[in-house]
């Protein structure tokens, strides 16, 4: 579409997480050091909140990127729905964590399988470690097994830990009584900052860079100034009116992307448009 004409290699706004594109934020690089360095404590539960598109997936995809280099000591597992009841959870995880034979057992026979080979991991000396994306959305009933799955005992050392990633919503579903103990085992627990102006700015750099520009400054001060006040320094916000923009200075035959044109993907933009303050502000 506007690849040629702006000199890039990809798309630098995709929607899709990728890890190439992470930026090494002060913000986001400090939880990201701070997780992988947990899993050797004795912490058995992490929790990673943040709004809506700032990026958790992204981080989540970090991490076990990182642990792939290290599969001598973990083995990760990837519950990216888990919007399951406690049978289809504990299905996914055994999937996950390459068991044969467990199509077709109940709840219990699922518990006590996965149990054991949590253990038997154990004593060679490698811990799972469980990612769970979208966290808020699970069932009560899975966390709780979970859970039961958390407190198996090998020695001192923990078999498995468990990182939660999800929406401020998290919180709440972990303060109902039948999840206390759950959450009273969360030993680290961080908050996805949205990004500042600076952050919009390197953020918006970065991509760019990572998909082949090496050009000057393709978006104006004033560009920039607007996207941050519209995206609120939200990075999903920030693909998406950039994609708009480009599209746009691309159909006007621009090769920097003005405020006019961060303007005109905002007007595109249905989710700003709900938002009658932007409205009255900028397209009054």
């Amino acid at each position: 579409m506007y690849l040629e004409h702006f000199g890039l290699a990809q798309y630098p706004f995709s929607l899709t997480p990728n890890t190439r594109y992470f930026l090494k934020l002060p913000s986001h690089l400090r939880i990201f050091e701070a997780v992988v360095a947990s899993l050797n404590q004795p912490g058995q539960f992490c929790k990673i909140v943040g709004e809506v598109g700032t990026g958790k997936t992204m981080l989540c995809r970090k991490m076990l990127n990182a642990l792939e280099f290290h599969k001598d000591r973990f083995v990760t597992a990837f519950i990216p729905h888990p919007i399951l009841s406690e049978e289809a959870l504990l299905s996914a995880l055994a999937d996950e964590l390459g068991l044969e034979d467990y199509s077709g057992k109940k709840y219990r026979e699922l518990l006590i399988h996965i149990t054991s080979e949590i253990l038997r991991l154990a004593s060679t000396g490698r811990q799972v470690v469980l990612f769970i994306d979208e966290a808020q959305a699970m069932p009560e009933e899975s966390l709780s097994a979970i859970y039961l799955l958390s407190q198996a005992q090998s020695g001192s050392k923990l078999p498995m830990q468990v990182i939660l990633f999800g929406q401020p919503e998290l919180d709440e579903l972990l303060d109902r009584p039948v999840l206390r103990p759950l959450s009273n085992d969360v030993e680290t627990s961080f908050r996805l900052p949205a990004l500042d102006a600076a952050g919009v700015e390197a953020y918006v750099q970065h991509r760019l860079a990572k998909a082949g520009y090496s050009g000057n400054h393709m978006f104006s001060n004033n560009a920039l100034k607007l996207l941050v006040e519209s995206s609120g320094g939200v990075p999903r916000l920030i693909n998406v009116l950039c994609h708009k923009a480009l599209m746009v200075a691309f159909g006007k035959g621009d090769r920097v992307v003005d405020d006019k044109h961060i303007r005109r993907a905002i007007e595109d933009t249905e989710s700003l448009q709900k938002k009658k303050s932007w409205s009255d502000r900028f397209f009054a």
